[in-house]
């Protein structure tokens, strides 16, 4: 099995190459924006009709190598192609922020020793030290490193690079414990595992700081002067790393909290979206908004390299099932005061601790071996 990660080098460039690092990047996002026109004009994608027609015009018009050249349409496409498949319509996008891909070897590459980045620019190479703390296994046999991407912010520079390498899928018979993640609004998780051990990741926080964030945005689009939308920009990317930064803190804390072998079962939630209408309106915006995918996929890799594993399930009834005796029930559940009380047995729990619960069920099911392959 692969797995790959991004290393988020912070490079140190001096005055001189950091100038010639801005103009190299500026010319490539110009360059992205003016192939952004004619794929929105010709809705020509095909690598074939854009070498025909652009090639040339780029290398002359913007003093990109032949490499950039080609890496300037593949990252337009690649664009387009995302709006396509998430949108469904035609979408110019605007290459606002100074990038740069650069392709192994051609574009970048790293010396003998692993100290130093070389990469290529408007000018020629430049050699540029970085800092490799908390990176250091990725430097060693079994790697292999992708296309890279030159960011700049804050006023720093940092080169993304991918990293791929093998590692050993968690089988079925080696599991040595299960947890149940349950995912929601008011707990931001819930896991339950083979000790009986119940954690909640609150999300009373993140709640109200997510109200905060759509109240500023609501004003701001009231108000729909240019600084107001400037604003709304910085909002929303201030949004996406608070979110980012929660979600990669609850799937560390699930991974490290639980040992090797560990299988996390959760519900395949693919079909939020489609949900709204069984919402309270005032509560559809975090209901439906919050990444519960990016969560997802963040444990997904986090595990893989802890040597664990997560599966999905049908989430149908895990909220109304009793974990003690069976029955499944609607008013089992009592949502507005959140509590689970079955109506055979009397067993009485918070409502997303008797998911999570379900969950663990399902997973240790899983962990049985089919009875006609035993036999």
């Amino acid at each position: 099995m692969q797995q790959t990660v991004t290393m988020r080098l912070r490079i140190i460039p001096d005055s001189c190459q950091a100038e010639l690092l801005k103009k190299t990047m500026k010319a490539y996002s110009e360059a992205c924006n003016y192939v952004s026109d004619y794929i929105f004009r010709t809705h020509d994608m095909t690598q074939s009709g854009l070498q025909k027609a652009l090639y040339y015009s780029i290398r002359e018009s913007f003093s990109l190598p032949a490499q950039m050249a080609q890496s300037v349409m593949r990252t337009a496409v690649s664009r387009y192609k995302t709006i396509l498949t998430n949108e469904k319509k035609w979408i110019r996008p605007d290459f606002r922020h100074l990038q740069l891909d650069l392709v192994r070897n051609r574009d970048w590459s790293f010396s003998k020793d692993m100290t130093v980045l070389s990469l290529n620019t408007l000018e020629g190479r430049i050699k540029v030290s970085f800092y490799r703390q908390g990176y250091e296994k990725y430097f060693s046999d079994g790697y292999r490193f992708g296309t890279a991407k030159l960011v700049y912010k804050r006023g720093k520079f940092y080169v993304h690079i991918p990293v791929t390498y093998e590692i050993d899928e968690l089988s079925m018979p080696d599991v040595v414990n299960v947890a149940g993640i349950d995912r929601g609004i008011r707990f931001l998780a819930v896991s339950y595992d083979d000790n009986g051990k119940t954690v909640f990741y609150d999300g009373s926080q993140v709640k109200v700081k997510r109200a905060h964030f759509k109240d500023t945005r609501k004003s701001l689009q009231e108000k729909g002067t240019p600084s107001a939308r400037k604003k709304l920009r910085e909002i929303g990317q201030r949004e996406n790393r608070y979110v980012n930064d929660v979600n990669h803190c609850i799937a560390k804390a699930l991974v490290t909290s639980n040992p090797e072998g560990t299988l996390f079962v959760l519900e395949d939630l693919s079909g939020i979206r489609g949900a709204t209408e069984r919402v309270r309106k005032g509560n559809r915006y975090l209901t439906v908004s919050w990444p519960y995918y990016d969560l997802e996929q963040k444990l997904i890799y986090k595990a893989a390299a802890n040597h664990q594993r997560v599966v999905k399930v049908d989430p149908a009834y895990t909220s109304q099932t009793c974990p003690v005796c069976g029955h499944t029930e609607r008013a089992n559940r009592d949502k507005r005061n959140h509590i689970f009380r079955c109506k055979h047995c009397g067993y009485t729990s918070n409502d997303d601790r008797i998911g999570a619960m379900n969950l663990h069920r399902m997973g240790r099911e899983l962990t049985v071996p089919d009875a006609d392959a035993r036999e």
